[in-house]
């Protein structure tokens, strides 16, 4: 097998749909930012920002669908390979659990709404425009719940069986689906449709998601139905249902919900933190994420590469495979990384720019860019080695990482605002001091328990 082409093979389409990620929520701030309304642009920008975390604020909760999934599918795909049967737990039958979890999570999110916006409002401070906009966009959006976790379950899975074509055509329909929708409801078509305004960025949100999962159904039934009758009769076939490792399953996933927890901390606070400056700064901070962003995408098309690598080695036994994975998936994370500090550095302004028409957000904006040039370097390490631990399935050890650095990102915060009074811009400046400590700490950890991984006895020193 030839390593380099196989990490690009799985890496590409995962870059190429992850590039739409970002730009969903670009296009969507753009939007809002350019709405003629009765509300300020900074105003709707914070009102899609704020709404959206709420949504992160759920379905992080959930990320073990993704990553649960992917790792179990990759090591069952891996022993599949070598056995011919699977081992203990058929991949076929990971799918259909987690689907299960997640159609019936997303119903119980659609019955619980009222109370998860009252109380994120007891913690979220934010202008009462903001609260107005985050609270409608929410009550509409909550709708594609089944559909959004259901999305979760399939990339994790087609990850996990070595297949980054189907999420890549998923992520590329849903967000394509989710830009037009969303400019044709909120803006309109002159002389036809009038649009919607703010709350049609929302709606366009919830038809693209059920798409998605309409075309995962259709796309897991067609390509993998013949090799496992469990998906193509829609039920689990005996010889596949018969999971003896479920208690191990749930105990991986507990883990990584605590790490969602983590992130949650860490991402959700940014926000927060930042809603308590006024609406130009929260717009300010907003966008600064959205470029940052930008990078992990990229990256994590390397990460989701040595995911599926490390779990399909470890399922084979190959140490080999696995530290060679390792060793180059960080080589490629290198590269992205010195394109990115180029990027950064020359287009920075012209990026922040394209976000908003809004003056006074644009020159504050500019104060702040700077932290860009952080992203690539601290950044790169923690997402690569997330994707060897996914696949690897260390859920104790993703767990701890992220707790010690969600504690990290608000000791920063804490005691950078006891020594620097926390007001306008170097409110902002602590908090991206913060957020990059975070980064920083995931980093450290994860390398220095590397060597407790399977079949990765001294990679750290290796690569």
């Amino acid at each position: 097998m030839n390593l380099h082409r196989e990490i690009l093979r799985l890496a590409g389409p995962s870059i190429l749909a992850n590039i739409t990620v970002p730009l969903v929520g670009m296009v969507d701030i753009a939007i809002a930012g350019h709405l003629a309304a009765d509300y300020s642009s900074a105003a709707l920008i914070g009102g899609i920002s704020v709404g959206t975390m709420l949504f992160d604020l759920l379905y992080w909760n959930f990320a073990f669908l993704r990553t649960g999934t992917g790792g179990l599918t990759a090591q069952a795909y891996g022993k599949y390979l070598v056995s011919n049967d699977g081992g203990r737990v058929h991949p076929g039958a990971i799918l259909l659990r987690a689907l299960r979890i997640a159609l019936l999570s997303g119903i119980a999110l659609i019955a619980v709404q009222w109370l998860v916006v009252q109380g994120a409002f007891l913690v979220v401070k934010c202008s009462p425009q903001v609260r107005e906009l985050a609270t409608g966009y929410f009550y509409i959006r909550i709708w594609a719940a089944p559909a959004t976790l259901s999305l979760f379950a399939f990339k994790g899975w087609f990850i996990g069986m070595q297949d980054s074509v189907r999420p890549m055509t998923a992520d590329i329909l849903v967000n394509t689906l989710n830009i037009a929708a969303s400019l044709i409801l909120a803006l309109g078509i002159p002389g036809v449709f009038g649009g919607m305004g703010f709350s049609g960025i929302a709606v366009g949100t919830v038809l693209a998601q059920w798409s998605g999962a309409a075309y995962c159904t259709f796309a897991a039934s067609r390509r993998y139905g013949k090799w496992f009758p469990s998906l193509k009769n829609g039920l689990c076939a005996p010889e596949y249902g018969q999971n003896r490792d479920g208690a191990g399953f749930f105990r991986l996933n507990r883990d990584l919900l605590l790490r969602s927890v983590g992130m949650i901390a860490v991402y959700i606070g940014f926000t927060v933190i930042s809603a308590r400056f006024g609406d130009v700064m929260l717009a300010v901070s907003t966008i600064l994420m959205k470029l940052l962003m930008i990078f992990s995408y990229f990256t994590d098309g390397f990460a989701y590469a040595g995911e599926a690598l490390t779990g399909r080695f470890i399922g084979e036994n190959s140490r080999d495979g696995v530290l060679s994975t390792v060793r180059q998936t960080f080589l490629w994370g290198l590269g992205v990384t010195a394109l990115f500090m180029l990027v950064y550095g020359f287009g920075g302004t012209a990026l922040f720019a394209l976000m908003t028409e809004d003056a006074s957000v644009v020159d504050e904006g500019r104060q702040f860019l700077p932290w860009l040039l952080l992203m690539p370097l601290i950044g790169c390490p923690a997402f690569i080695w997330d994707g060897i631990y996914i696949g690897a399935t260390a859920g104790k050890d993703l767990r701890n990482s992220t707790l010690l650095c969600a504690g990290g990102f608000f000791a920063m915060w804490f005691i950078g605002t006891a020594i620097v009074p926390a007001t306008g811009r170097a409110a902002i400046h602590i908090l991206m001091a913060a957020y990059f400590t975070h980064l920083a700490i995931r980093t450290v950890y994860l390398s220095a328990r590397s060597s407790s991984l399977p079949l990765l006895s001294g990679v750290s020193q290796g690569i």
